[in-house]
């Protein structure tokens, strides 16, 4: 069984909203991060580097959130894409990573990116659902996630971004959502 390496409110909770949502079973591994459970040789082992999340597949080791996504929905994803569908999901699973999480979440660039970033995605928002038109993916979770945590973390005032707004309330409706980032970031 497919195991995921993380600790409490990590990254490792994006990895499991798409594990809940692909239904692939696997086991959480909770480390005590406080304790630094991430820094002993049998999860260096894992990821030398010791951050959240890693999976371990059989055999296979993987770490990066990004990165696990990708595996995940190559080997797990419900149906066969092409190879420019595969690249458009992976753009914005790193569009998520590099781009959107430290335009938002680093406070010295949101002033200069947020408004450029959040207005492109509302456009997107008006025409479709997902960011793949009407198909729900991986790049939903990377994208999802990130916006999610908006309101959870930083409280910011997304009105000026409604359909950005109603693609969070999409998503957080999603029954994977609440089973992981939704229940974990209740209270």
């Amino acid at each position: 069984m497919l195991k995921l390496y993380g600790g409490a409110r990590s990254r490792a909770s994006i990895v499991q909203w798409y594990l809940e949502e692909l239904g692939v079973p696997y086991e959480f591994v909770l480390l005590d991060m406080q304790a630094g459970e991430h820094r002993q040789p049998n999860y260096l082992a894992i990821n030398p580097l010791g951050k959240v999340p890693a999976i371990v597949d059989g055999n296979f080791q993987l770490w990066e959130s990004g990165a696990i996504l990708f595996y995940l929905a190559q080997k797990y994803g419900k149906t066969p894409i092409s190879v420019e569908t595969q690249a458009t999901i992976n753009q914005w699973i790193l569009f998520a990573n590099a781009t959107l999480g430290p335009g938002i979440f680093v406070e010295a660039n949101r002033e200069r990116e947020m408004p450029r970033l959040m207005t492109a995605l509302n456009q997107i928002f008006e025409k479709q659902s997902f960011l793949l038109e009407d198909d729900f993916t991986a790049a939903d979770v990377a994208v999802g996630s990130v916006l999610a945590y908006i309101p959870i973390m930083l409280k910011l005032d997304l009105s000026d971004y409604p359909e950005v707004v109603e693609y969070i309330k999409r998503l957080s409706e999603r029954p994977a959502f609440q089973k992981t980032i939704g229940s974990a970031n209740k209270g």
